[in-house]
């Protein structure tokens, strides 16, 4: 392992340490060229997405592999019909959340359905019922029916973009086709690449942002 892998690997350990959703002794990291991989146990899905978001905080990561394995304790295990009925009610419970969202359960492995009018909603969606007690992973397959979204898409991207204070909007360009928001450029770490997606993902009319930004730290 190169000097600049080894201080990659620590800095995400530490990161990992310093986040308290998580118990970093269950945890392993691996580092090579700005690629990390997870590995280890958790007794939770919740537990599992709190590992890989404090992996993306880290200056210099790139890309993440998140190979970390949900194995639940007596205590985090529920039946389908137990998570199917709590993710029900988290979902209704949810302002963000329409409706015409659905959720199924089949081995403690959830999967969302139904049609949204904005991005936002189904992110929402996966949010509301990721960190219930029984889920072993969670599918999205919420599909985005916008209204017609105005004509100068690309610019109330790139306006937003000017606006966000994590973002380097100079180094982002924009592209919209039909419903698709293309993002091409340079971010300076995983979390700004994060909060270009979900910020053009919010603009009216987009359904999907195609993202081939680059994390350049």
């Amino acid at each position: 392992m190169s000097d600049t892998d080894k201080r990659l690997q620590e800095a995400v350990e530490k990161e990992l340490e310093w986040e308290p959703r998580v118990n970093a002794a269950s945890i392993g990291v691996a580092a090579k060229d700005g690629a990390v991989t997870l590995t280890g146990d958790v007794p939770t899905y919740g537990e599992k997405i709190a590992a890989l978001d404090a992996a993306e905080r880290v200056y210099g990561v790139r890309a993440v592999a998140n190979e970390i394995e949900v194995r639940m304790t007596d205590d985090f295990t529920r039946n389908d019909a137990e998570v199917a009925e709590a993710a029900s009610r988290a979902l209704d419970w949810d302002h963000f959340v329409p409706q015409t969202v659905e959720a199924e359960v089949h081995d403690g492995h959830l999967t969302l359905k139904g049609v949204v009018e904005w991005p936002y909603q189904r992110h929402e969606a996966e949010q509301a019922v990721r960190h219930l007690f029984g889920v072993k992973s969670v599918l999205n397959t919420i599909a985005v029916e916008p209204q017609a979204g105005p004509s100068d898409v690309e610019q109330r991207i790139s306006e937003a973009f000017s606006r966000h204070a994590r973002l380097d909007a100079r180094q982002i360009i924009v592209t919209v086709t039909g419903g698709t928001a293309h993002l091409y450029g340079s971010v300076h770490s995983m979390a700004e690449k994060r909060s270009a997606v979900e910020a053009a993902g919010s603009a009216p009319g987009v359904i999907v942002v195609d993202d081939q930004l680059s994390v350049v730290p």
